[in-house]
């Protein structure tokens, strides 16, 4: 299969993550309408901003990673429909977050703020298979850089293996095991800044272009 093709579909699954996540603010003001309830409303505003930008940027960066290859296998197929069903799933927690941080349900925004991080935990250790197996099988995937090439190309832990082999970008996934744990034991609110972080975290820190690593793209 074509890595357009399965770009495409995957453009699909993200749009329709990302637009569910307005439903959660359509319930605000059902009824009579006051700032003082529109204020009250902002933990809605705040799981919609951060769920927003978590999956703008996982969408951006999804594409930077199926740029680097022309073809698709049955493992990577598969790999990244596990991510998608990750993706597709935030809008869930968001909801929960949103109606239990604050208010007489907030007895359950530890909870709702744990399902959260576990989410991203999953789509967070999906992008690091993608990324490992798209690295290790680069030639059969049609990539124009090496197996190689694509490991120096990522920054890592360390000078020297195992760390250096380790993309720095990945630091994300302790940070939402990070936030998880927060979410648990601390504060959900605290927990959600954290998402809301990693989520700028991840806009700076992120794979580099095949552009800018010199690739030729398809029809070029």
């Amino acid at each position: 299969m074509s890595s357009g093709r399965t770009e495409s579909f995957s453009d699909g699954v993200f749009a329709v993550a990302i637009t569910l996540l307005i439903f959660n603010l359509l319930s605000i003001g059902q009824g009579p309408l006051s700032y003082r309830l529109l204020w009250h409303a902002w933990p809605q505003y705040a799981a919609y901003v951060v769920s927003f930008l978590t999956i703008g940027i996982m969408w951006m960066n999804h594409h930077t990673v199926f740029a680097h290859v022309r073809l698709i296998d049955r493992p990577l197929l598969v790999l990244n429909l596990l991510l998608l069903m990750g993706v597709v799933a935030i809008p869930f927690p968001t909801a929960l977050i949103a109606e239990h941080l604050t208010g007489p349900n907030r007895s359950g925004g530890s909870a709702a703020a744990v399902v959260y991080g576990i989410v991203m935990i999953v789509i967070s250790v999906c992008y690091n298979a993608i990324w490992e197996y798209l690295v290790r099988h680069a030639a059969m995937l049609g990539s124009a850089s090496t197996t190689r090439l694509l490991r120096d190309s990522v920054p890592g832990f360390g000078a020297a293996p195992p760390l250096a082999r380790i993309p720095r970008w990945s630091v994300g996934l302790l940070g939402y095991l990070a936030g998880t744990l927060i979410a648990a034991f601390v504060s959900a609110a605290v927990a959600l800044a954290v998402y809301g972080a990693l989520a700028v975290f991840y806009l700076f820190n992120h794979l580099p272009d095949p552009a800018a690593m010199g690739e030729s793209q398809p029809g070029d």
